[in-house]
């Protein structure tokens, strides 16, 4: 991996909320349209700095990161590891692009790692918890929090 440009050339400045270089962002709200964008764009979310840490530490390669100034700080070890842009806003501005007040921190557009053989998984792991046909993404989090709780060590999710 190259060095990463210094962050402070990679900051930018945010106060346009129909800005189009934050369209992974955009209107989080949409179910429908997070459903349509992400397994076709092969996006996900990591929401708060302790989430979009652990997705980093697994491997997982961020597209940008997304945040109020007042985060910058706190993250500045992990944005200077990647050379990819940090959008930064006002609280205003960012709840007008997501579509709600960001109080975890941090969002980071992911792009969604290629799959693991399930051989291997399942070889490595000794508890599994398999998630098949869960239609709401809110409760996926729930139960991968729940999964990270009872010492899971594969979550497998069944495509729809």
């Amino acid at each position: 991996m190259s060095t990463p440009a210094p962050l402070s050339e990679r900051i930018v400045p945010l106060t346009d909320p129909a800005d189009p270089r934050v369209a992974d962002y955009t209107s989080l709200t949409d179910v429908a349209l997070r459903r349509r964008l992400e397994p076709e764009r092969g996006l996900y979310l990591a929401e708060s700095s302790k989430v979009l840490r652990r997705a980093l530490d697994a491997g997982h390669r961020p597209r940008s990161f997304f945040m109020a100034e007042k985060w910058l700080e706190g993250l500045r070890d992990v944005l200077e590891r990647y050379d990819v842009p940090v959008y930064v806003g006002s609280d205003d501005v960012l709840e007008r692009i997501t579509g709600f007040h960001l109080h975890r921190g941090a969002i980071a557009a992911m792009q969604r790692p290629e799959p693991l053989e399930l051989t291997e998984v399942l070889a490595r792991s000794r508890r599994v918890a398999i998630l098949e046909d869960i239609v709401d993404h809110t409760n996926v989090g729930a139960i991968f929090r729940s999964a990270a709780a009872l010492d899971v060590d594969a979550v497998l999710v069944t495509p729809r």
